[in-house]
């Protein structure tokens, strides 16, 4: 496994270089330690807009960056440190949270802090969260990344995002703030955050021989200047225009929330966009155009979905569920 060195707090860079190492066509296993500027980090899946406290974001300078994992929308400062898995031999279908979360919770107790994976991609201290995880699962590679609270800012934080009521109402809580905490609260000692960085790599890594510091050639960070330009800083991409609507719906299930749009016309389903904080493998713009041309009837929108593996699509979400927030 490559460790590669990265001081650059660009987010719309990180995330290019994230992406890049991915795509790599190469025998090697990636792991990134890595920290933003203040920004917003939205899901694959999720409408932008209603993610975000837009004022707040403009008047503060806070970047907006969608990433091509799935799940929620996650705050960074550089009291914040992300950390990245890029490993190969998976199943497409395969979302293991466990396999890289525990390592994290792991070296968080040689630091004599007692953490825990919590929920379906969480790891919590004390039943209260410091490190939301995602995945990105494709030909038989896997980019698993996920935050670590460190010292984060969380009045910026619970200012900054805007959070649905149903996610407040699942989990039984009143505001972002009561459920969020940062890893130095719990530290026996005071450290900085790059020396958690520097403990938290030797910890992680502990006897394990196979990891060696890799560095980017100037030809690869040219490639994820290229990427990061024509994509990660592309309005069409991190907010992208929603489609006109007259039906709109939204659940959420054990597997994530889902939300529907939809835009009908004479009974007939013109166009439906799915936004939400679900994971999955395939891109849910399949369904959304086997549905198109479809009357806006149970029987008809269930025979459409019934060859389709909709768990590929919303892991963790049965044909059932769907149906229920499409109908």
């Amino acid at each position: 496994m490559l460790y590669i060195r990265n001081e650059n707090t660009n987010p719309y860079f990180n995330l290019a270089m994230e992406e890049y190492l991915f795509n790599l066509d190469d025998n090697n296993d990636y792991f990134l330690l890595w920290q933003n500027e203040p920004t917003i980090v939205v899901g694959k899946y999720q409408n932008t807009a209603e993610e975000i406290n837009s004022e707040y974001v403009k008047e503060k300078g806070i970047h907006v960056v969608r990433r091509i994992t799935g799940g929620g929308a996650v705050y960074h400062d550089l009291g914040n440190l992300n950390y990245t898995f890029i490993n190969k031999g998976r199943e497409k279908k395969e979302f293991d949270f466990r396999k890289f979360t525990m390592p994290i919770v792991k070296a968080l107790g040689r630091f004599g802090v007692e953490a825990e994976l919590s929920g379906r991609n969480d790891i919590t201290i004390a039943q209260k969260k410091f490190s939301g995880n995602a995945q990105y699962v494709k030909q038989g590679k896997v980019l698993h990344h996920g935050t670590l609270l460190f010292n984060s800012e969380m009045e910026e934080l619970t200012k900054a995002l805007k959070v649905s009521e149903d996610k407040f109402q699942s989990k039984g809580i009143k505001s972002v703030r009561s459920r969020v905490t940062n890893i130095a609260d719990y530290l026996p000692a005071n450290i900085t955050v790059y020396e958690f960085k520097e403990m938290l790599l030797k910890y992680m890594f502990e006897g394990y021989a196979a990891i060696t510091e890799g560095q980017l050639k100037e030809a690869d960070i040219n490639e994820i200047n290229m990427l990061m330009k024509s994509k990660y800083m592309n309005w069409d991409w991190n907010y992208g225009a929603s489609p006109e609507f007259n039906v709109k719906q939204a659940k959420r299930f054990e597997g994530g929330r889902v939300e529907v749009l939809i835009n009908i016309k004479n009974g007939i389903i013109q166009g439906i966009k799915f936004y939400g904080d679900f994971f999955g493998s395939g891109n849910p713009e399949d369904i959304e155009a086997v549905l198109i041309g479809k009357r806006y009837l149970e029987d008809e929108i269930k025979a459409a979905l019934s060859g389709l593996d909709t768990n590929y699509y919303f892991r963790g979400i049965t044909l059932e569920e769907l149906l229920s927030c499409i109908l």
